[in-house]
């Protein structure tokens, strides 16, 4: 086992924009970390022996299994996982194929689901924390996204569902819904094709934003962590809109 720290936390996605943006500011508060991501550029993080890459696919039980193991055998604690592992995809509904539904699910839904079941005896054992990253696509309808609201909206009510359920064992669940982020996401979309001119997207989405712009992962990093943190000890079951008034225009 390596030293114990004083917390420990498990994220999904790590190695994307909003997932490395959590990794840096999860230990620069003093987490140790179980990085988890299904990209082999996730080892790139692994430069702090208090960062553990783990390369796995969300939506396996067994992935999940093996990050709360290496938490607790590394760290000797769980006291936060934040499931931010997610895909994107947007498509007119009468184009989504069958295949499209079941990757969406199985990673956006599955991947939390799954990831929360297997470490809940270990956050009531710490009095720890879940942080969901939602969407404002799953708290109001947004054209060609049905397939990703329908799972961001999934995600909204599981945090619900959880806080409920599992305030009694000390475990706080909240989620984060951001607007368009400044990341490689929606450009690394499931569907590229679905967008000929993400230079106007861009700037549509700019425009439907009342701060003139869309977020940086470290914003929403800063929101996931406030949840996470001592300061947010009297919040459960709540979706933390973080979208420069989006959902409020």
């Amino acid at each position: 086992m390596t030293e114990p720290a004083e917390r420990v936390a498990i994220v999904t996605g790590a190695a994307g924009g909003i997932g490395r943006a959590v990794v840096g500011l999860l230990r620069a508060r003093g987490y140790a970390i179980i990085a988890e991501d299904i990209a082999g550029t996730v080892r790139d993080l692994g430069t702090d022996e208090h960062v553990v890459p783990l390369q796995a696919d969300v939506a396996q039980s067994e992935s999940a299994r093996r990050a709360v193991a290496l938490a607790e055998d590394r760290f000797g604690r769980l006291d936060l996982l934040v499931n931010n592992a997610g895909l994107f995809l947007r498509k007119p509904t009468e184009q989504c194929t069958d295949e499209d539904f079941d990757v969406l699910m199985a990673t956006n839904v599955r991947g939390a689901f799954v990831h929360a079941r297997e470490s809940l005896a270990a956050l009531a054992r710490t009095s720890g924390s879940i942080v969901n990253l939602a969407s404002i696509s799953g708290l109001v309808g947004l054209p060609g996204q049905t397939l990703y609201a329908l799972t961001k909206g999934a995600i909204v009510q599981l945090t619900r569902q959880l806080a409920v359920e599992h305030a009694h064992r000390g475990i706080r669940v909240n989620a984060v819904a951001p607007g368009a982020v400044d990341t490689d996401f929606v450009a690394n979309a499931r569907d590229a094709t679905a967008d000929p001119d993400p230079a106007a997207s861009r700037a549509t989405s700019i425009s439907q934003h009342p701060i003139g712009r869309i977020l940086t992962p470290a914003e929403v990093a800063e929101a996931i962590v406030f949840l996470a943190s001592p300061a947010a000890s009297g919040i459960t079951g709540s979706i933390l809109s973080v979208d420069g008034g989006y959902v409020a225009r």
